[in-house]
């Protein structure tokens, strides 16, 4: 028998790996072969605001006026993706990482971490949306007609790891 998939759309809040997420994807990884998407919304926000650089939210996520933006926001996704993986190497939880950023013709094609969510959701046995207690119910709501899609809260801060 195969083993059952499960797909997670983590927020970028999350990639820290707090010791809850930890224990959660533990647990998951016993039973499912994982695969994380890894966000960065707040970092990806707070660098091109620093830098001036031009983005505004659309009906698919955040729009980056400029290659050199687009280019921020994935190294930003990157260098997520590579701390995830090696805490949960070594954690020795079995997962693997993406990054919500395709390359079509040389250009970087950013794709909203929700809008992943459902392009994966005819072929995962189960998909979760990690992300901040705070914003729990507004991500509810979006996926409310999605009975495969589960969203899980995480506290906003995590006592036991000093922040978020």
């Amino acid at each position: 028998m195969a083993r059952r998939t499960a797909f997670i759309k983590m927020t970028g809040d999350l990639a820290d790996m707090r010791p809850d997420v930890l224990a959660w994807l533990r647990t998951l990884a016993q039973e499912y072969f994982v695969v994380i998407c890894t966000g960065g919304g707040t970092q990806i926000s707070a660098a091109l605001k620093e830098r001036n650089i031009p983005f505004e939210f659309g009906a698919l996520g955040r729009q980056i006026a400029t290659f050199e933006g687009r280019q921020i926001a994935r190294d930003i996704l990157e260098r997520n993706q590579t701390e995830i993986q090696d805490r949960l190497a070594a954690e020795k939880i079995p997962a693997t990482v993406i990054v919500p950023v395709l390359d079509v013709g040389s250009v970087l094609c950013h794709i909203n971490g929700d809008v992943l969510v459902l392009t994966t959701y005819l072929g995962y046995d189960k998909i979760y949306v990690l992300t901040l207690e705070s914003r729990k119910f507004a991500k509810q709501a979006d996926f409310t007609k999605y009975p495969k899609i589960e969203v899980v809260g995480f506290p906003d801060t995590c006592p036991s790891h000093g922040g978020t």
